[in-house]
């Protein structure tokens, strides 16, 4: 008979290892996105984020209408690698998400619950960066009615349900001086760009296309957050293709992956100009094309081709759904944020055929054959250029506005030479789930260099 093994529990140093979690891979739309998966997993149908801009107390609330937590249950859910079970089409997976999202932005994070209408009771527990520091421990506080801010009581009163409260936004307000104009701009930025954000990866819940859930209601600072629906449904020139599934394997076995794709109208198809800059999206017509890749209906990857190719303005119009279940998390390579996937190199296989005759049709969309050959020029007219002298949509055109590439020598403008350049830095900044810090960079470029900016398509 085997002796049994001397072992010797090793408890990683509180202080040190909290410190490295703040750094998972997070910044603060992804963040927030994933506490609402939370929300949601709790039966939540109203969700309410409040950003309040006070300096140093400035603070965000997620305040949801769902289940509730008792006691037990929320000094569970504030354990870093929560044991829990998780449903197949539920949106969490390391239990790591309510702690590790929170605090790469705060450093407090308070969580209050309450469970009973008939009763007031609330439970309420907080991770305090300060005080980890000084004990050294993997301690929460069990907060004290007496101690408890208005912000996390006053949703509770009179409802059940879950709040969040991030204070001390250490990773938010990064500004020598907090309360100066600068970090008021900055916040408002923030919200602003998390509006956006919410309205994409979650426009099937809101708008009640997502099997197994009721219809969500997200408000940011008391308004409603719009869905952002990629594919442009309800324009009419939309063309819609046959949705097909894709077998893979992952570490549960087989699974399916659905594709679906479609291609945007032209500018001049769309029902208005409106509609046309709204469906651009938030980075823009080149920069959104490509994959939108959802995990049990919630979007995980907004645009770009996953390395299958790069992007191109004739293939802008180009989108395609792929919709996966958490059980090919393993084959997806799915990160801790939530923020970035790995297409399975069999998948990739099977997908390079039909991407291909996508953007083939996607290319006919966007330059469609000219109905008459133009007339001859009469005798002695110059040549035109050989960008066909036209700065307006065409087979080497831009979408923006900008002047096509022009040959050196020429008397037209140079135009942005080195646009692939651009495009390549936008792919890899969307692949690394940075778009928000490249859209900075892109403002300040070009303000302070306006013609490197213009050089690289920007």
């Amino acid at each position: 008979m085997a002796r049994p093994k001397s072992t010797l529990e090793v408890i990683p140093s509180a202080r040190r290892l909290i410190r490295s979690l703040r750094d998972v891979g997070y910044d603060f739309r992804h963040a927030v996105a994933d506490l609402i998966d939370n929300s949601i997993a709790a039966g939540a149908s109203s969700i309410a984020i409040d950003m309040k801009f006070d300096g140093k107390d400035s603070f965000l609330r997620i305040a949801d209408n769902g289940a509730g937590m008792n006691g037990t249950t929320i000094t569970e859910a504030m354990r870093f690698g929560t044991e829990r079970d998780y449903e197949a089409d539920e949106l969490g997976k390391f239990g790591l998400g309510l702690k590790t999202a929170s605090l790469s932005q705060c450093s407090r994070l308070t969580v209050g619950s309450r469970t009973d209408r008939n009763a007031k009771r609330i439970e309420a527990r907080q991770w305090d960066l300060a005080h980890v520091e000084k004990s050294n421990r993997w301690e929460i506080i069990d907060v004290p009615a007496d101690e408890r801010p208005d912000a996390l009581v006053e949703p509770l009163r009179n409802a059940t349900g879950t709040v969040i409260l991030w204070e001390l936004m250490d990773r938010v307000l990064g500004y020598k001086i907090p309360w100066g104009d600068r970090a008021r701009t900055g916040f408002l930025r923030l919200a602003d760009e998390l509006d956006q954000h919410l309205g994409m990866v979650f426009h099937r819940f809101l708008t009640g296309e997502a099997r197994r859930r009721k219809k969500l209601r997200i408000t940011l600072n008391g308004t409603t957050v719009e869905a952002w629906d990629p594919f442009a449904r309800d324009e009419k020139a939309t063309i819609q293709l046959p949705s097909k599934q894709l077998e893979i394997h992952g570490d549960d076995g087989p699974g399916l992956v659905a594709y679906t794709p479609c291609i945007l109208p032209a500018q001049e198809r769309f029902s208005s100009l409106k509609a046309f800059n709204r469906y651009a999206g938030p980075g823009k017509w080149n920069y959104q094309q490509g994959f939108y890749i959802y995990r049990a209906d919630r979007m995980i990857q907004s645009g770009g081709w996953s390395y299958m190719r790069t992007s191109d303005e004739h293939t802008k119009l180009a989108r395609v759904a792929l919709d996966f279940w958490p059980d090919l998390d393993s084959a997806f390579d799915l990160n801790v944020a939530k923020a970035r996937v790995n297409l399975p190199a069999d998948l990739k296989t099977q997908l390079q055929p039909h991407v291909e005759q996508l953007v083939k049709q996607a290319r006919k969309v966007y330059s469609p054959p000219s109905a008459d050959p133009p007339a001859p020029a009469p005798r002695g007219t110059p040549a035109p250029s050989p960008s066909g002298g036209d700065s307006g949509r065409g087979s080497s055109g831009h979408g923006d506005g900008r002047q096509s590439p022009q040959p050196s020598g020429g008397g037209a403008p140079a135009g942005p030479r080195l646009a692939h350049i651009g495009n390549a830095i936008n792919n890899a900044a969307s692949e690394a789930g940075e778009s928000a810090a490249l859209k900075r960079i892109r403002k300040a470029l070009k303000s302070q260099h306006p013609e490197t900016a213009t050089e690289i398509g920007w």
